[in-house]
């Protein structure tokens, strides 16, 4: 693969895969509003991984307290911060799994993969986002996040696997409809991105195996890279914004570019 296509793949996926405005949505246009070649399955896994390593170092005192409390929590014994964030998270993933499972094993998703149905989504979320942003109180912090909240969280996030739903934009917008300041509920999205990004790594990586050779693992090694290094640099930058800006802007960016690919859609 070409090496600009590579990076330029890296930094979309890095950049917008924390920010509420759809990676793979972005992903999937790339080649049909560029002309470029479709970067394939493993590339897609790669970039994923790349994220996957920029949450992990970001949040990882989180992501250290979760791993300590997993074993209490698999055993029911939800009496500490880290067991009630390890079952949090669980709870939080399975029905994106399920529901990701029935889209890739009946060929749903790729029937999903159009600018029209990007288009509607990038729109339509986006002002949900903003309803949810404006109208949500501010009551709630990360250290109230409990069963409930998490399954409700987790039902928000299944419907980032329609592309151009953006899984953080809808996640954060389950979490402001809850109650949850905008910084806490953002943290919480992030976090619940942790095993959704493994469960679809694990299920398109068993795949993307069976493609691999020399030449696409250092394309994959380089991409990944990239990928961690932007996507570190947009969520520490949005974690700050967010201590005194609201969603707003990430909206007004969703329902343009919404606006022009319905446009480009239905015009042609």
């Amino acid at each position: 693969m070409p090496l600009f296509q590579l990076v330029l793949v890296a930094l979309i996926q890095g950049i917008t895969e924390f920010l509420p405005v759809s990676s793979s949505g972005h992903l999937i246009l790339l080649p049909g509003l560029t002309g470029l070649k479709d970067q394939g399955q493993v590339i897609d896994v790669a970039v994923h991984v790349g994220t996957l390593a920029a949450v992990l170092i970001y949040f990882w005192s989180d992501v250290r307290e979760g791993l300590a409390g997993l074993p209490r929590a698999l055993t029911g014994r939800l009496d500490t911060p880290g067991s009630k964030l390890a079952m949090g998270l669980i709870i939080a993933t399975i029905p994106t799994v399920l529901f990701g499972a029935i889209l890739h094993f009946t060929g749903l998703s790729h029937s999903l993969r159009s600018m029209a149905v990007i288009g509607w989504t990038m729109l339509g979320f986006g002002l949900v986002l903003y309803w949810a942003d404006q109208k949500g109180a501010e009551v709630k912090q990360s250290s109230d996040w409990g069963i409930r909240d998490a399954l409700i969280m987790g039902l928000w996030q299944m419907l980032s696997l329609i592309p151009g739903t953006s899984r953080s934009g809808i996640t954060i917008t389950g979490a402001r409809q809850l109650g949850y300041t905008r910084e806490d509920g953002a943290r919480i999205a992030m976090l619940m991105s942790i095993p959704t990004i493994i469960a679809s790594g694990v299920l398109l990586g068993t795949e993307a195996a069976l493609e691999a050779n020399t030449a696409l693992m250092r394309d994959a090694g380089i991409a990944a890279a990239l990928a961690m290094l932007s996507a570190l640099a947009a969520l520490s930058l949005m974690m700050r914004l967010l201590r005194s800006v609201s969603f707003t802007p990430y909206v007004i960016y969703r329902v343009i570019l919404g606006i022009i690919l319905l446009s480009i859609a239905y015009g042609s």
